[in-house]
């Protein structure tokens, strides 16, 4: 019966430092440090992970977010990057640093980190995509801020691989919305992370750029830059 009591106070202790909601116990704390414990640990993060790719933001979550994020210099300038606890949340340029970081503590009631440390994986990823030396991005992505629309839209974009193109009524069609192409559009203008979810990828369908929140220029550099022929 003690066993029993003892294992759910394990496996609490665990989801909660697994969480972020708090650290380890005085008694959890030697056990994580067993090769048991960092095996059980390993499957609960794991597991957590699966189910932030899955749906976004997590099932259980924190009533307060941590924003981490950073500034990469690239070749079409300054990106600001952020993420959650779930994944990436934010690939912005052409705005300033002091506004974003407000929308994204207003709309997510968060408080906000500036650390290179934390984004290392963003920034790698990042630096290696301008240098031509990757061309897709594997980062886990936090779609909790957006519609459901536009999660289709973006999940069937991030599909199309570099150095090819699709028109937004191609895209409409394999989200099975064939009359969708106007909303399509809508959906990538407001596209949260250009460049890691590739909206600069679709055009239009007679053979014109269409739009792009970065402006054009940029988005000819993007398409340059992965060889895509246009």
């Amino acid at each position: 019966m003690s066993r029993k009591t003892t294992m759910t106070e394990r496996e609490r202790g665990l989801i909660a430092r697994v969480l972020g909601d708090n650290p380890a116990s005085v008694d959890l704390s030697p056990w994580l440090e067993s090769a048991e414990g960092r095996r059980e640990h390993a499957a609960y993060r794991r597991t957590l992970d699966f189910v932030r790719r899955a749906y976004g933001r997590p099932l259980v979550t924190k009533q307060a977010e941590t924003i981490f994020y950073t500034t990469v210099t690239t070749p079409i300038g300054r990106l600001l990057a952020a993420r959650t606890v779930a994944g990436l949340v934010r690939i912005s340029f052409r705005r300033s640093e002091t506004n974003v970081i407000a929308e994204l503590r207003r709309r997510l009631g968060a408080t906000a980190i500036k650390t290179a440390e934390e984004m290392s994986d963003i920034i790698t990823q990042l630096e290696a995509y301008f240098a031509g030396q990757r061309r897709e991005f594997d980062l886990p992505i936090d779609f909790g801020t957006m519609t459901s629309f536009q999660r289709r839209v973006l999940t069937a974009t991030r599909a199309v691989p570099a150095g090819r193109v699709l028109s937004y009524g191609e895209i409409a069609k394999r989200i099975g919305k064939p009359a969708a192409s106007r909303a399509v559009g809508q959906a990538l203008g407001h596209n949260p992370m250009p460049i890691v979810l590739p909206c600069h990828r679709v055009v239009a369908s007679d053979g014109g750029l269409g739009g792009y929140t970065g402006g054009l220029a940029i988005k000819r550099k993007l398409l340059a830059l992965e060889g895509a022929a246009l």
